[in-house]
């Protein structure tokens, strides 16, 4: 059994009461550590007994801190180098994310986002990679995963419309973008959090 996790950065640092550091992690892979294996287990059994408990977002917040903290161990990156939530200082940039944010369905490519936040192309795709650590295209696509994913779990809006609402020319290619990213199409994602709730 796997336990995939989805964690909004925004959550993160609600639940950590803190906004010293955007949930970008050091490096890819997690050592499962007697602690993280511990609060996995607990985050797990949480959701397989559909334990309704106030303390599971204190688990679950606490086992994310605790991959978090350990991607960075073995970084050279001092902690003071990784970008703080309020550390895009580029006008530019904060403005193309929200353009992307503002228009997700929208046909459009990322050069006119970039002509419209003053910015060639190539020096887009440079100041984007290093105020927000991803590439415009990557960010584009966790918005639409983050989208569809509050859109499946939180409205009955059926998966066709929710796919052309992102800008996707037919329910296949939505299904073929979250299959990819998810693991399971839509429709499969939704009846799971539907037994979850």
């Amino acid at each position: 059994m796997l336990l995939v996790l989805y964690i909004k950065p925004l959550w993160f640092l609600e639940a950590g009461r803190s906004a010293d550091n955007a949930l970008r992690f050091g490096r890819n892979s997690i050592e499962i550590t007697s602690a993280v294996g511990r609060l996995a287990q607990r985050v797990t059994s949480m959701l397989l007994d559909d334990e309704s408990s106030s303390l599971f977002d204190g688990y679950l917040y606490e086992l994310t801190r605790e991959c978090f903290d350990q991607s960075w161990q073995w970084k050279s990156d001092e902690p003071t180098n990784r970008m703080t939530w309020s550390g895009i200082s580029d006008f530019r940039i904060r403005n193309s994310l929200r353009l992307m944010r503002d228009r997700i369905g929208d046909e459009f490519v990322l050069d006119d986002i970039a002509r419209e936040s003053g910015l060639s192309r190539p020096h887009f795709y440079k100041l984007f990679h290093q105020n927000v650590g991803v590439t415009p295209n990557t960010y584009l696509n966790t918005l639409k995963m983050e989208t569809s994913l509050d859109r499946l779990t939180m409205s009955s809006d059926p998966v066709t419309t929710i796919g052309l609402d992102l800008g996707f020319s037919s329910q296949a290619s939505f299904t073929r973008f979250f299959s990819t990213n998810v693991g399971i199409p839509p429709s499969d994602y939704r009846r799971a959090t539907m037994v979850l709730q």
